[in-house]
């Protein structure tokens, strides 16, 4: 099986304006594809832009399989390439911070909703999700979405490892001064889970918060196998499942593990 080949597109958009970055995206599909990457990822509310009031944040959202998710499926089918996406989503009366995967055939795969609120800004606009584990099946590898804070949760990405999640795919809106979490904990992390992680952050100064980039594709052997600086860019990186399977044949973490020992923790 070849390596899914990654684009990582690091950037912040344009603040309250879905048309545009609807736009940037298309481009960036056409960066990606002509880059020979299979799957596109984006940032956490790359959609609307993230540091919006909850109201607007409220009138900007759409369904799972809206207006944009629809626009989106077109420029994946252009381009042949997948496309992971984030947006606010609204279903009923609730709003998630939600991550969407749309396939190179321009159908919708999995939808994600952020399990994980960060302070009180996402905590008033957000209805938290329940579903820690979302999957999908992409060039061969099984896909897993999660975003941003749900990351630095270490039993979260381990019920990734546990149901079988290959690469996992976060988009995130990492502010200062916590930029640590993209340096250390996310090659950590992809280490002892035993998997692929794409974290795709925003960058610049966005309202009260200052993105810092530094978006990532950690392997998992620990290294970092591609990382974008401090400003705009896309970057690409591979997932290869060979490394992942040798990886795994020699890494003990997931095999060793003692489950009657962690009751404490639930």
């Amino acid at each position: 099986m070849p390596p899914l080949r990654t684009a990582l597109l690091q950037s912040s958009g344009r603040l309250g304006d879905t048309a545009e970055n609807l736009k940037a995206l298309e481009e960036a599909a056409s960066r990606a594809a002509q880059g020979g990457a299979g799957l596109l990822v984006t940032s956490e509310m790359f959609l609307t832009g993230y540091a919006l009031a909850p109201q607007d944040i409220a009138g900007l959202a759409e369904p799972a399989d809206g207006m944009s998710a629809r626009a989106i499926g077109e420029i994946a089918r252009r381009h042949g390439v997948a496309v992971l996406y984030g947006y606010p989503e609204r279903s009923g009366d609730a709003v998630y911070n939600a991550a969407q995967l749309i396939g190179p055939d321009g159908e919708r795969l999995a939808n994600y909703r952020k399990t994980h609120l960060f302070g009180c800004f996402e905590q008033e606009a957000f209805t938290p999700g329940d579903v820690p584990v979302v999957q999908a099946d992409l060039g061969g590898l099984r896909i897993g979405i999660m975003i941003c804070y749900d990351v630095e949760f270490p039993e979260t990405v381990r019920a990734h490892a546990l149901a079988g999640t290959d690469f996992l795919l976060v988009p995130t809106a990492q502010m200062h001064p916590f930029q640590f979490v993209a340096e250390q904990l996310v090659p950590v992390r992809a280490f002892e889970n035993q998997m692929y992680i794409a974290y795709v952050n925003r960058t610049g100064p966005e309202g009260e918060f200052e993105f810092v980039g530094l978006s990532c594709l950690a392997s998992p052997d620990g290294v970092t196998r591609t990382r974008a600086g401090r400003g705009e860019e896309l970057v690409f990186g591979e997932a290869d499942p060979e490394l992942l399977h040798a990886s795994r044949t020699t890494n003990p973490y997931l095999r060793d593990r003692r489950p009657g020992l962690y009751a404490s923790l639930v």
